[in-house]
């Protein structure tokens, strides 16, 4: 496998996932999340001008900042080549698990069956993430526990903070979350109502 998660996502067990309509709507909300003491984003290439907008905000933000959404080796490179701390992927790819391998970056690709997991696994992911983890909830890890007792979960998709406490209990590495602690901060919402939420997030994964 590609090793560990950068030390910040590991130890705070929280990636929030920042998918916003432009890349240019990035760093406040980044800035708020950091006040409220997230330490590890994950900004998605469905926000067009992501890579441009990649290295002034990995100067700014105290933290890991990962790129998701990866589903090509070009956006894999190019994603290597602006410094990101970890990729996440949503798909099962051997290639893209075994670009990442010999890069040595961390990666994360997604799924949702037992076949799919594994074989991320298997081909030297850092972590796999399971999603839409809203659809099968924490139980599910702990029967996948059963015949992979080894294997580092990441759950993704409908993770709020009751559900992210559950997680961790039946064993997750960490939870992504994404709209329940974004909430509306990318469409003109409250930025102090968003550190509030990233706080009892921080805690609920800290404690």
């Amino acid at each position: 496998m590609t090793g560990e998660l950068p030390a910040r996502t590991l130890s705070s067990k929280l990636v929030v996932v920042a998918r916003a309509s432009a890349a240019s709507d990035y760093a406040p909300v980044l800035t708020a999340l950091a006040e409220g003491g997230v330490r590890s984003v994950e900004l998605t290439l469905t926000t067009p001008g992501t890579f441009d907008a990649f290295a002034a905000l990995r100067s700014t933000f105290d933290g890991d900042l990962g790129i998701g959404t990866v589903t090509t080796l070009d956006q894999l490179e190019r994603a290597i080549d602006v410094g990101a701390d970890y990729l996440v992927t949503p798909i099962t790819s051997s290639v893209l698990v075994e670009r990442a391998v010999a890069a040595g970056i961390p990666i994360v690709p997604g799924g949702l069956t037992p076949t799919e997991l594994h074989s991320s696994w298997a081909a030297g992911a850092t972590a796999v993430k399971i999603f839409p983890a809203g659809q099968v909830g924490p139980c599910y890890l702990k029967d996948l526990r059963g015949p992979f007792p080894d294997i580092a979960v990441i759950p993704s998709g409908g993770v709020d903070a009751d559900s992210a406490a559950a997680w961790l209990s039946a064993g997750a590495v960490a939870v992504s979350v994404g709209g329940p602690l974004l909430g509306d901060a990318f469409h003109g919402g409250d930025l102090g109502a968003l550190r509030e939420r990233a706080r009892r997030f921080v805690e609920v994964c800290g404690s």
